[in-house]
């Protein structure tokens, strides 16, 4: 990869172009004065050509693509921002290795481009220690292959630290007979529960109660344009931070 020249626009490639997700970024990009569409690939198309003379890829593909398509990118010296589900620990470790490798490439790992998903994770945190009982509700459309989501996984994962570190047990459950499943996922000791609706697009709920009273905090992204604003800054701040970065929130200054 050669650097786009200074003040030049930042050339981005899409993978999973033909996907809604995909195709929003594309409409984005191009509709963006600061950067310029310089390929758009589906599956069976070649990423590696499309990737010379690029300086970020957007993957927005599927979980069986989407590694192959960052060690592709991160080989040519491209940095990557990611959107694809489907990323666990291993997958993480093992574009570590690749990016150690690769000097001053960057690649952003993002389980939500929502900048409103973002704060609700955040704000939830923040009130868990407050609070006796957390649980957390992630609804979505019946196409989304993963369960629970990458965003209510992260937001759980916050929410048992922050827990910890002010001293807290889990939630009181005194249940003893269930069906399986009938209490969600158990994420560091949060339950998740998931919903799969036709007509969603991503909602997420995160109910905290105690004694008298309840907070909840919900966020609805109502349409597929919620994202493209975090997928901008991905693209526009992915250079300035190489390495391997989990989450947009870490660029939000929250």
């Amino acid at each position: 990869m050669s650097p786009s020249p200074e003040g030049a626009p930042v050339r981005v490639v899409v993978a999973g172009a033909r996907g809604r997700m995909g195709r929003a970024a594309v409409e984005a990009v191009e509709a963006a004065d600061d950067l310029a569409l310089h390929g758009a690939v589906g599956r069976g198309d070649d990423l590696a050509a499309a990737l010379d003379g690029a300086d970020v890829l957007v993957d927005l593909s599927v979980p069986d693509a989407s590694p192959g398509n960052v060690a592709t990118a991160v080989r040519a010296g491209v940095h990557c921002v990611v959107g694809t589900t489907g990323w666990d620990d291993d997958r993480l470790q093992e574009v570590t290795r690749l990016l150690a490798d690769a000097d001053g490439v960057g690649v952003l790992v993002a389980p939500n481009f929502s900048v409103g998903a973002l704060l609700v994770a955040d704000f939830a945190a923040r009130a868990a220690r407050f609070f006796e009982s957390v649980e957390v509700v992630e609804l979505h459309h019946p196409d989304k292959v993963d369960a629970p989501s990458g965003t209510a996984v992260r937001t759980a994962r916050g929410i048992a630290a922050a827990r910890a570190e002010a001293g807290l047990g889990a939630s009181p459950d005194a249940t003893t007979q269930s069906l399986p499943g009938a209490r969600g996922a158990d994420v560091d000791g949060v339950r998740v529960h998931a919903v799969r609706l036709r007509g969603l697009v991503a909602h997420q709920e995160v109910l905290l109660g105690g004694p008298g009273e309840q907070l909840t905090l919900r966020h609805d992204s109502l349409d597929r344009s919620s994202f493209m604003p975090g997928v901008l800054l991905g693209v526009r701040e992915v250079a300035s931070h190489p390495g391997l970065t989990v989450g947009l929130e870490h660029w939000l200054d929250l």
